[in-house]
């Protein structure tokens, strides 16, 4: 992955965690959300703020590559990127890595920008701008 990337490190816990031990393949999704708003907070934006100006995120794509579970107590590494200049979408690239380095996932997450009424808008100029040493 470039050295673009933001940087978050999230714990896991012991109810993410399945009988086996291994983070409940649901649990990635949180982690990868996580990841988003936290970006986001570190270039000025949160989505309490957005959502106050009417500017909504849902995802309509996640796609998620599983290479090696995370377990109980891992301090998970997630790198992200955003793949292209954002428009009326926005394309998340997070590659999540334990304590050792491995990589256990890979994830790609697809977002639009929409409004309250649910009409799909193009991405504020600013907020393109905060995340350009993001972007790919």
């Amino acid at each position: 992955m470039k050295n673009v990337f933001f940087e978050t490190q999230i714990r896991v816990r012991y109810g993410e965690t399945d009988q086996m031990g291994f983070v409940y393949y649901g649990n990635y999704a949180l982690y990868l959300e996580q990841a988003r708003t936290e970006m986001l907070r570190s270039v000025g934006y949160n989505y309490k703020n957005m959502e106050a100006q009417n500017i909504l995120l849902p995802v309509v794509n996640l796609n998620t590559r599983y290479t090696k579970a995370a377990k109980y107590d891992d301090l998970i590494s997630l790198k992200t990127i955003i793949k292209a200049k954002p428009n009326r979408k926005i394309i998340f690239e997070t590659e999540m890595y334990n304590e050792q380095n491995e990589l256990l996932t890979k994830s790609e997450v697809i977002l639009v920008f929409m409004n309250k009424d649910q009409k799909i808008i193009s991405c504020p100029e600013e907020i393109v701008t905060a995340l350009e040493k993001y972007t790919i």
